[in-house]
């Protein structure tokens, strides 16, 4: 099911339960997919394009949580931590790192690649067969490893 037909059901049920957090969220959510369709390049949105927008808001909210987390103001990183919490249903589930680092040296192992100087290779193609299944940080530090 596309994301924009899940979250109006969604939408919906955060209004009756009056879950403020979702219902923030999902909103945000569809004001995203709005402006994506309406960015003038008439587009239709892919599942992998939803994702995106999904893993970026996520990621929006993660670094925002870190820095209010810093700064002491924990009643600012919860709201972020609750939006968190919402994005992730919609994103795919996340790879374990030993199942990263599986398709990282199998995906070594057939391209031959050998040191840093083919990591934007083996990176390119690691970050295509795992899309919205693993953080780009996460499987970075996995390619590094297994590189050196």
């Amino acid at each position: 099911m596309r994301l924009e037909e899940r979250i109006i059901p969604d939408l919906k049920t955060a209004m009756k339960a009056k879950d403020k957090a979702a219902l923030r969220t999902i909103r945000a959510v569809k004001a995203a997919i709005l402006v994506q369709k309406t960015d003038g390049t008439n587009t239709e949105m892919t599942e992998e394009m939803e994702i995106k927008l999904i893993q970026k808001m996520a990621k929006q909210r993660q670094e925002s949580m870190d820095i209010f987390i810093k700064q002491g103001r924990e009643d600012l990183a919860e709201t972020e931590r609750e939006e968190l919490e919402v994005l992730k249903r919609y994103l795919p589930e996340q790879l374990s790192e030993d199942k990263i680092k599986e398709i990282v040296d199998k995906i070594i192992a057939d391209t031959g690649a050998e040191g840093m100087k083919d990591m934007g290779k083996v990176m390119g193609m690691v970050s295509k067969e795992l899309a919205g299944k693993a953080d780009g940080k996460t499987i970075s530090g996995i390619v590094k490893s297994s590189l050196t």
